[in-house]
């Protein structure tokens, strides 16, 4: 269920080519927005929106606060695509399916990804409702072989070996810091190592103590995937976590998490979220690649 499909070149080129005769936008910054988290996309202006299941090639998101939209519009001066929603392994998707919308952006001329999603906290020091600007991640599913680069590689989207060291922008990262000070809310914004594990069930106690040993700060069931394959294409990354519960590390915590209080938290910092994402893109440099 997880090996890689057939998706060539041509593949990703037609949904390209069929998105580009349906809007005048030519984005050069795609947002991907984690469970509770598509608001993000309320911000753009001149709105063009489309569903997933009217999109060529596209998958079909199942998760309860993913709306299945793609959403182009203008973010601050910047042309912009947002995604309402991901695709995750859990929903039985391929990784290479899981990712196939970030090859569509590279042939759309997106040049930065910034990729969100809701977290389980590892770190003590971490609560609730914090952001966490992610440095760094730990992609359990690919140590395991399961990487959306397996098969044959496509050059002509970028190297057999791509380096992950580096991969989240630190230009982006510190720009992001800058702005959380100046708006005043750097009391909730943390920096930290982000670990992707496959889901569906959240971790049990043995495994949560196993990732907070390994010095991982934050948990989730996404993410890896679609950062791996941005960075396989050249594309700048910066990437946060919304901290909507704490992990369950001890057999005396009789606290548990569910997907609801998840979304509940999303809304909380909803607006948060929203004016540092714009804050981030109106400083972009876009025509020099440059923070």
């Amino acid at each position: 269920m997880h090996s890689k499909d057939q998706i060539c070149y041509e593949d990703y080129q037609q949904t390209a080519d069929w998105l580009l005769s349906q809007t005048q936008h030519r984005p050069k910054v795609a947002i991907i927005c984690g469970s509770g988290l598509g608001m993000l996309a309320d911000a753009l202006k001149c709105q063009d929106s489309f569903k997933y299941a009217d999109i060529p090639g596209f998958p079909q998101s199942t998760v309860q606060g993913h709306a299945g939209k793609l959403v182009f519009g203008d973010l601050k001066g910047k042309t912009c695509v947002c995604m309402q929603g991901r695709f995750h392994m859990y929903e039985g998707h391929s990784l290479c399916k899981v990712t196939f919308p970030i090859r569509v952006f590279k042939l759309l001329g997106v040049e930065t990804v910034i990729v969100t999603n809701a977290a389980g906290s590892l770190n003590d020091t971490y609560h609730c409702g914090d952001i966490m600007i992610i440095k760094d991640h730990i992609n359990f599913p690919g140590f395991a072989g399961l990487n959306p680069l397996n098969g044959p590689n496509e050059e002509r989207f970028g190297p057999r070996f791509p380096p992950m060291s580096g991969i989240y922008d630190k230009h982006l990262r510190q720009m992001a810091f800058d702005i959380c000070k100046t708006m005043g809310f750097a009391q909730f914004v943390q920096e930290g190592v982000y670990c992707m594990v496959g889901g569906p069930n959240f971790e049990s106690i043995a495994e949560a103590g196993l990732l907070h040993k390994l010095g991982v700060d934050a948990v989730g069931m996404s993410t890896a995937p679609e950062v791996v394959v941005a960075g396989h294409c050249g594309m700048r990354v910066f990437g946060l976590s919304l901290i909507t519960n704490k992990v369950v590390k001890s057999y005396e915590d009789t606290e548990s998490v569910n997907h609801e209080s998840v979304l509940e938290v999303s809304k909380m910092r909803s607006e948060t979220l929203q004016t540092l994402v714009t804050e981030l893109v109106s400083r972009m440099d876009i025509n020099n690649n440059t923070a």
